[in-house]
């Protein structure tokens, strides 16, 4: 099954261009195999981990969710922008210093996202 095919499954075209100005709505109904494809597709597992989530340590045994990691972080875990962008990890450029548990999950992150499942 070709992957172009799956991603664009859910986009079936409903609007053609009949004429430069005037567009035509069609509907377009599924067929009982495109609806087939379509919960196999669904009952796949993830293809890749979910970026984790950053922290900040706001007192004594209390942490609060941040907006993205820092670039400290991202330098000690040996992530660079660009792969960061990739893989869509939240950076956070305002933020200034590195939380030791955001590094170990960052490293476990990239490191899960190179191994295929």
């Amino acid at each position: 099954m070709p992957d172009n095919f799956e991603t664009n499954l859910l986009a079936a075209p409903c609007i053609q261009a009949v004429e430069e100005d005037v567009v035509k709505r069609t509907m377009t109904t599924w067929h009982k195999r495109d609806w087939q494809q379509y919960y196999e597709l669904a009952r796949r597992p993830w293809q890749r981990h979910r970026p984790p989530r950053p922290v900040y340590p706001t007192g004594l045994n209390r942490v609060l969710p941040a907006q993205g990691f820092s670039l400290s972080e991202l330098d000690d875990a040996g992530v660079d922008l660009d792969l960061a962008e990739r893989l869509g990890l939240p950076v956070d450029a305002g933020r200034i210093g590195a939380y030791g548990p955001n590094v170990t999950v960052l490293r476990d992150f990239v490191r899960s996202s190179r191994q295929p499942l």
